[in-house]
C-alpha cells in the first residue's frame, strides 16, 4: 500500500542541505525523488535454445524471465528486459537532462526463484527498441553492468537493488530511458527467476527509484 500511495506522489522535496561542498568551499542543492514504473508493453524476455539454435522473444508478459530453465530438457537461458521512460513520456515521473543522480534504486517483486538457493546476476544497461525487443538485443554489448545476487528467500518479496551507476551512466550519456537486461553471471550454470510485471497492480510493478539534485559550488557532482 505504501508503495502504491508514493507512485501517485508528484516530485517530492526530501531535503534542503547548505555549506555542502569540499575544501572549505560553500554550495546549496535540493534533493528530489523521481518514482517511475517499467513501461510494461516495451518489458520482456528472450529465451535462447541451445539445442535448436533459436529464439523465444516474449514482449510485455506478467513475469518476465531470466536464468536457465532447468525444467526444459533443452534448459534455454532467459534474460529479461525492463524498460523506465526517464522523460515522464508514460505518465509517471521524469528525471531532468540537466539533473545530478545522488542515488537510485530498483524495485522488483519476486515470484519464482528457481533450482537454485542463490541465482548471481548482472544487470546491463542496454539500449533497445521500446516497439519490440529483437534476437540482437539478446547479446548486445552493454553500456555498464552491475553484479548482484537473489535468494530462494526472496520469493514472495520485493527486492531493492541498488543501480545508481547505472543511472548516472544513462544521464552522462544522455538516455531517455533507463533501460536493464537482466541475465543469470556467467559463473553460475543454474537457477531462474521470475519478476512480477503487472502494470494494473503498481504494488509489484518493476518500480525505479532516483534521487536527483541541482546545485553549485566546490565538491558538487558525484
Amino acid at each position: 500500500m505504501k508503495k502504491w500511495l508514493a507512485v501517485l506522489v508528484s516530485l517530492s522535496l526530501l531535503s534542503v542541505m547548505a555549506g555542502c561542498g569540499g575544501g572549505g568551499g560553500g554550495g546549496s542543492y535540493t534533493v528530489y525523488e523521481a518514482q517511475i514504473l517499467s513501461d510494461q508493453p516495451a518489458d520482456g524476455d528472450i529465451a535462447y535454445d541451445p539445442v535448436d539454435a533459436s529464439y523465444l522473444i516474449t514482449q510485455g508478459p506478467s513475469t518476465v524471465y531470466f536464468g536457465l530453465d532447468d525444467q526444459n530438457s533443452h534448459v534455454p537461458e532467459y534474460r529479461a528486459f525492463l524498460d523506465f521512460p526517464l522523460d515522464g513520456s508514460t505518465g509517471y515521473e521524469s528525471v531532468p537532462a540537466s539533473a545530478w543522480i545522488k542515488s537510485a534504486t530498483l524495485e522488483v517483486y519476486v515470484n519464482e526463484v528457481s533450482f537454485a538457493a542463490v541465482v548471481p546476476t548482472l544487470i546491463d544497461l542496454v539500449s533497445y527498441p521500446i516497439s519490440g525487443l529483437g534476437v540482437g538485443d539478446y547479446d548486445s554489448s552493454p553500456m555498464a553492468t552491475l553484479a548482484v545476487d537473489f535468494y530462494s528467500s526472496d520469493q514472495g518479496k520485493i527486492v531493492v537493488l541498488d543501480v545508481t551507476p547505472l543511472m548516472r551512466e544513462a544521464q552522462r550519456r544522455g538516455l531517455s530511458d533507463l533501460q536493464l537486461r537482466l541475465l543469470l553471471n556467467l559463473s553460475a550454470d543454474y537457477g531462474l527467476i521470475g519478476i512480477e510485471d503487472r502494470p494494473t497492480v503498481s504494488v509489484t510493478a518493476p518500480l525505479l527509484r532516483v534521487y536527483y539534485s541541482y546545485g553549485s559550488g566546490p565538491g558538487w557532482g558525484y
